[in-house]
């Protein structure tokens, strides 16, 4: 039995606890909070009852060398790199959440998240944690970088294609619809029921956060830089991601080449399912679960690629990714408490 931290109480912190109640090799010993120091985790989330009790602590890193052996860092953007930078020589494996280690450019998140990066050496030092892509080099790493949500969704439906050249590497749109959960559990006026509910929105346009990160991601898969765009919306559900993905076949290539690629990549894979001919993604078949549901439309006369990805932005796109990581850096066996399927209805 490994003894794991989570540092932040927020939503993500939350699945990490739901996820671990059904893992018997990972026991959560405590968690950490600015907030809600003296409280107990059930009475901030009452779902919990019964299968968690433990108090938040005082963010400190003394509640955590000598009780952890690894931690999970769910926190807001800058606030990993110095518990990170202390907890790797104590000997504890961490994975972060959130997004200090997942671009490899120092002046890249000076850019989109402006502030300038503690550490920038130990961005080459972190691995980005998308396992179906980077999974031997998770198995050898003390540092995960957990990828966004949005790039999750987007990254594993196209990053084999680039690499088999495939797809054309230019003109890639990326359109992505988010439920509320992603914006964190912090009040906004913006996400407020009256300003959400029977209502859709573009937000990030050309400036989001973690189009850098899928720019990044694809172009280390095609070998060279990709040129594309991605837009996020905000949609009136609690959790889920819907990915539509436009791209162009590259001339030569076969429109059954697509599901041949991808089915030849994840076909033995645990937690992505690529559809059958005529089955397109649902948000509520993947609610609650670690799983990535990827539909495809492929055309030879147009060129056309479409590609429909679906996943829980909590699970598979934070804490259920983030115990897969943890599975793996430890030698636990990766589907270890997330093999189950969706929620629905």
């Amino acid at each position: 039995m490994f003894k794991v931290g989570i540092v932040g109480d927020g939503y993500t912190a939350a699945e990490l606890l739901r996820l671990l109640a059904g893992h018997d090799e990972l026991e959560p010993v405590c968690i950490l909070s600015t907030d809600n120091v003296g409280k107990r985790i059930d009475d901030i989330y009452p779902q919990l009852t019964g299968f968690s009790s433990l108090t938040c602590e005082e963010s400190k890193i003394e509640n955590i060398i000598g009780r952890c052996d690894a931690v999970f860092l769910a926190l807001p953007h800058g606030l990993s790199v110095t518990m990170a930078m202390e907890l790797l020589p104590a000997g504890i494996k961490c994975v972060d959440l959130g997004a200090d280690f997942r671009l490899k450019d120092a002046a890249l998140y000076e850019k989109y998240y402006e502030k300038v990066h503690e550490a920038p050496e130990m961005l080459k030092e972190a691995v980005y944690g998308l396992p179906e892509l980077y999974r031997e080099q998770v198995k050898k790493t003390d540092l995960v970088a957990n990828p966004g949500c949005f790039p999750t969704s987007a990254i594993l439906p196209l990053a084999p294609l680039l690499g088999a050249g495939i797809v054309e590497p230019a003109g890639i749109v990326i359109d992505s619809k988010s439920g509320v959960t992603g914006a964190g559990r912090t009040a906004k006026a913006s996400n407020h029921f009256c300003e959400v509910n029977e209502g859709i929105k573009a937000y990030g346009v050309g400036t989001h956060r973690h189009g850098p990160e899928i720019a990044q991601e694809l172009s280390f898969a095609a070998g060279s830089q990709v040129e594309m765009i991605f837009t996020p919306h905000l949609v009136p559900m609690n959790r889920g991601i819907l990915t539509t993905t436009y791209a162009r076949l590259c001339s030569g290539a076969k429109a059954e080449q697509v599901r041949e690629v991808l089915e030849g990549k994840y076909g033995k894979e645990d937690f992505i399912r690529v559809l059958p001919d005529g089955r397109i993604p649902h948000t509520k078949w993947v609610y609650g679960s670690n799983l990535v549901d990827i539909g495809i439309y492929a055309d030879d006369a147009s060129g056309r690629v479409v590609l429909i990805s679906a996943i829980d932005n909590l699970t598979k796109g934070a804490s259920g990714q983030a115990i897969q990581n943890l599975n793996l850096m430890l030698g636990i066996a990766e589907d270890k408490g997330l093999k189950f399927p969706g929620v629905h209805p």
